[in-house]
């Protein structure tokens, strides 16, 4: 039988997603393929991505990374989740929290049974008193969860905020020492088999020529090969999600070191805030359609909490994905594929879903289109449920102050998401369309935090006697409230623990950081 193996896999382009996906293919392939990275110094990466989910820590991991290592090199702090500010209603503050609300109740969630409280008592708390990631972060505290894990005080999950940039070096040196190749060069040209089309080499300005079995296209936006040789087709979501700019700035250092990322809703968009050992991240996602560049720039610096240390950097983007991320023998990741505003922090994630897509749907030079048929599959789900998640954070808005949030309030939605919204307004259950994710809780966090408050409960619930069901939540949000008061200090956790060499200077000379 004639040998198809996969000999040699091409990577056009660095940053998160090149090296992302050069990392883990080197470790699974060995030294069995050889595999290529082909960056240009000419062309910048987008890199303001410095907020992730949990997710992140499953990818570190597979690759055998030191936790502790990889927090230092990338500077990176921890995040609990999300805290939302002016969405829904102006003066609005809620949190989305990595975790659960507790262990199940007889086989329920235990947010179903308090709506059956909240209607009881009127008195009832907010049911993220019952979110451990929450109460921590409320009280800026952290450290990872440990012990037993069906614990309550073990009921929440972790992502981090980092230096993109530093992670990007940080993959590019563990996928260097494990073979892959790295050429600077600039990319002029692409030849292709005049009977099959498959792409054969990428041929530099400086007359080299770059062969290949496989490509992998993560050169950002512009879709070098998926969009500029195969022409693979663009849906556009601009109707559903406007915002279509961003500006990004550093500023230094300013007050507690905070465990969450902060977004905060403005009359024509959004500003992010990232806390990171050195220095603070900050952007604002808005539609140039309803400000001017110049007023979105002046919201931007006037919310920042620490000194401007750049001027803001200006980021066009049209929303949507590749109707293909998949074609012949050329696979887009990262922006190549799709793009969908950092709302909450879905990029690398999407990353991490394709690289592990195109693992195990692993082709031969055969390039069998079932397979291409399936990762395409999967990626257009995904990019879809993450669409309407983002969706529904503008869509349940009772805004009216601006022409952009008024705009937002009437904007048709997908079918989907109408439905998991009437689903969860009539009867407070929540429809799963990707298990894989954001979970049942963080839907309730986004829903209720906009202020949907279901008509009805699970009548489930209903079984269990009320006084038995009040001991038990009383007692759980007691444990839960010791627990986060017993925790260390954010900043004192990576002060002790996970301190950048660089970062301890700025933390021992507070005027370094200006």
């Amino acid at each position: 039988m004639k040998d198809k193996t996969i000999r040699k896999i091409v990577i056009v382009g660095g940053g998160t997603a090149g090296w992302m996906t050069a990392a883990p293919l080197a470790q699974n392939l060995g030294g069995n393929c050889e595999i290529v990275l082909v960056e240009s110094p000419d062309i910048g990466t987008v890199g303001v991505g410095e907020a992730t989910l949990p997710t992140l820590r499953y990818y570190n991991h597979a690759l055998g990374l030191d936790s502790a290592d990889f927090v230092r090199k990338t500077k990176a702090t921890f995040k609990l989740g999300i805290e939302f500010k002016d969405w829904g209603h102006l003066g609005n503050r809620f949190f989305h929290g990595f975790g659960d609300f507790g262990p199940n109740i007889t086989g329920r969630a235990p947010y179903l049974y308090w709506l059956r409280m909240a209607r009881e008592f009127k008195d009832m708390p907010s049911y993220e008193n019952w979110s451990m990631a929450t109460m921590l972060a409320r009280s800026n505290r952290f450290i990872p969860p440990y012990g037993d894990p069906q614990s309550v005080t073990n009921a929440f999950s972790y992502a981090f905020h980092f230096d993109a940039g530093l992670y990007a070096a940080y993959l590019r040196d563990y996928a260097m020492q494990r073979g892959v190749t790295r050429i600077e060069g600039m990319i002029t040209g692409v030849e292709q088999h005049p009977e099959t089309g498959f792409i054969t080499a990428v041929a530099l300005r400086d007359g080299r020529r770059v062969e290949g079995d496989l490509f992998v296209d993560c050169s950002g936006f512009r879709g070098l090969l998926i969009e500029g040789v195969y022409k693979a087709g663009y849906d556009d979501w601009s109707a559903m999600l406007p915002c279509n700019s961003a500006q990004a700035v550093p500023c230094a250092k300013a007050g507690p070191l905070t465990p969450y990322t902060t977004s905060t809703a403005r009359s024509a968009g959004w500003t992010w805030r990232i806390p990171l050992q050195h220095r603070t991240g900050n952007g604002h996602v808005y539609c140039d359609g309803f400000t001017t560049d110049e007023e979105a720039s002046r919201v931007l610096l006037e919310g920042l909490d620490g000194s401007a240390l750049d001027q803001p950097r200006q980021l066009r983007f049209t929303t949507g994905r590749r109707r293909r991320s998949w074609v012949k023998n050329c696979v887009a990741i990262g922006l190549s594929s799709g793009f969908l505003e950092p709302l909450e922090s879905t990029s690398i994630n999407i990353i991490e879903n394709a690289v592990g897509w195109l693992i195990q749907f692993f082709p031969d030079r055969d390039f069998r289109p079932e397979l291409a048929d399936e990762f395409n599959r999967l990626v257009s789900s995904r990019y879809e449920y993450v669409r309407d998640f983002i969706i529904l954070h503008y869509k349940v808005t009772k805004r009216s102050d601006s022409e952009f949030w008024r705009y937002c309030a009437g904007m048709s939605i997908p079918d989907t998401l109408h439905h998991q919204i009437e689903l969860f307004r009539e009867t407070g259950h929540v429809a799963l369309h990707d298990k894989e994710g954001f979970s049942v809780n963080s839907h309730v966090s986004i829903l209720m935090g906009l202020g949907i408050v279901p008509k009805r409960y699970d009548p489930f619930v209903d079984m269990m006697d009320l006084r038995q069901l009040q001991v038990h939540f009383h007692k759980m949000r007691e444990t839960i409230q010791r627990a986060a008061a017993a925790m260390p200090d954010h900043g004192d956790y990576i002060q002790h623990h996970v301190i950048a060499p660089a970062a301890a200077d700025l933390h021992t000379n507070p005027r370094m950081s200006a």
